[in-house]
């Protein structure tokens, strides 16, 4: 049994399928409310709250001998769809990593973030090097660096998440760790969530009545949870509702006619780019779950639906965003984790969309060389 520690550990969900000889025994994340939900995922796991740059909490964590290190640190100030800004404290918070592990000198380390810690610069003995470099220059010299730009839904995940990988050996282990060989098939949302109940959104405005746009609404979700407590609807403004039931699969509500473009509440069209109010395509993976998978006017978040008729005309189907067990279909994440609808609140959606999908973290570690 090989014991592990994950930093920036948020609720866990990199862990929840680690091959039955991995054992994470600590983690650590800043959020208490991260903290609560980890606990219930990982009822085992030592759960250490607080900030890792603080000295009582680092040396708390090296308290725990381990074997290895997973270590995801917060990835909001590099993303591309965050605000960018040149040296972002948060960029900074990989150097507790890497304090940790030249302490520690676990025998593997799995590092990931997204692709734009290649090029983020931070300080280091006063110059600036990108974060990439910066852990080269730190473990280098003990151990076997692997590093990879990779696209999950190589590796048979159903989403198109970029990110960048590193894969730490240390240097008395004969064979370095690399990366699994890529899926020859591609999972697309067809695959994936074609087969289940649809849905109809829960309608947000106080002066519009669900069922009356949705007769059919309560049958639909009666269907739906018979699959997954998770399986529910979230709620949108009607004007966007409307707007994307005009919308086809693959399309972006601005792609419409003027009638049915993409407005604000005081009835003006919105100017947004093309990848927002937009519905995701069938025939390809999820795009990237990102934080704001609760909103329609995020990035390309609305379900694919499917052309319905009606006496107006065609129309499609489910012009929401994807439901919680559909988001947990595309992040591979099991209907048999620890919780209960009782946790299927927009915080949940937030912190599933900072996580790495389970089953390429499963991959990984079933590829490292014990």
């Amino acid at each position: 049994m090989l014991k592990g520690v994950s930093l920036f550990a948020n609720i866990g969900v990199g862990e929840l399928s680690l091959p039955s000889n991995f054992r994470v025994i600590a983690a650590n994340d800043i959020d208490p409310k991260r903290c609560n939900l980890y606990k219930k995922l990982h009822p085992h796991t030592n759960v250490i709250v607080g900030d890792i740059s603080k000295k009582t909490i680092l040396n708390k964590l090296r308290e725990f001998d381990c074997d290895f290190v997973i270590s995801t640190p917060p990835c909001q100030g590099m993303s591309n769809l965050g605000r960018m800004e040149k040296m972002d404290p948060r960029n900074h918070l990989v150097k507790y990593s890497i304090d940790f592990i030249k302490t520690k000198k676990p025998k593997f380390i799995f590092h990931e973030n997204v692709p734009n810690q290649n090029k983020t610069l931070i300080n280091y003995r006063g110059k600036e090097v990108t974060i990439s470099e910066f852990i080269c220059k730190q473990l280098s010299k003990d151990y076997f660096i692997v590093n990879k730009n990779i696209k999950m839904d190589d590796y048979g995940i159903p989403q198109m998440r970029k990110r960048s990988i590193f894969l730490l050996t240390r240097k008395d282990i004969s064979q370095a760790w690399d990366f699994p060989n890529p899926k020859n098939k591609i999972l697309t949302l067809k695959d994936v969530i074609n087969d289940l109940p649809t849905l109809d959104p829960i309608v947000s405005d106080a002066n519009v009545q669900t069922e009356k746009v949705f007769p059919l609404f309560h049958k639909k979700l009666e269907r739906a949870l018979k699959v997954s407590e998770f399986h529910t609807p979230v709620t949108h403004p009607i004007r966007q509702i409307i707007c994307m039931q005009q919308t086809p699969s693959g399309k972006s509500a601005f792609e419409n006619i003027n009638k049915f473009k993409p407005r604000r509440i005081d009835g003006k069209i919105i100017s947004a780019f093309n990848t927002t109010y937009a519905r995701m395509s069938w025939d390809k993976p999820c795009p990237t779950v990102t934080t704001h998978n609760r909103t329609i006017s995020s990035h390309i978040n609305v379900h694919p639906g499917r052309k319905v008729k009606t006496k107006d005309g065609i129309i499609y189907s489910d012009a929401r965003v994807l439901s919680m067990y559909e988001l947990m279909l595309v992040m591979t994440i099991k209907p048999s984790w620890k919780l209960s609808s009782a946790e299927n609140t927009p915080f949940l959606r937030t912190v599933i969309g900072e996580g790495v999908p389970p089953e390429f973290v499963k991959l990984c570690f079933k590829a490292i060389p014990i």
